[in-house]
């Protein structure tokens, strides 16, 4: 446990950032989920609104700095490439 009062802020500062970062992280990865579900349900509507939440939330979370920015257009791409594949698969 830190001694100088500017360090304990930092501890405290860096929880609260770890917290906001995990809320991201975790959001993205259920908004991941629910688009493999409606790509499984094949509903195109859904699939369509699903993608566009998705990637929205990956670009918000990659400019705050919750995400990286490669590892956001690697997520953006996997999506792309499985609602792509649905696409192909209905027609």
């Amino acid at each position: 446990m830190p001694n100088i009062k500017q360090q304990e802020k930092r501890v405290r500062q860096a929880a609260r950032q770890r917290m906001e970062n995990l809320r991201w992280r975790s959001t993205a990865k259920t908004l991941m989920r629910r688009l493999r579900e409606a790509v499984a349900e094949g509903d195109a509507t859904e699939i369509e609104s699903r993608h566009r939440e998705l990637v929205r939330w990956l670009d918000k979370a990659a400019a705050r700095g919750a995400l990286h920015r490669n590892t956001a257009a690697r997520r953006k791409a996997q999506a792309a490439r499985l609602v792509a594949g649905a696409r192909d698969a209905s027609s």
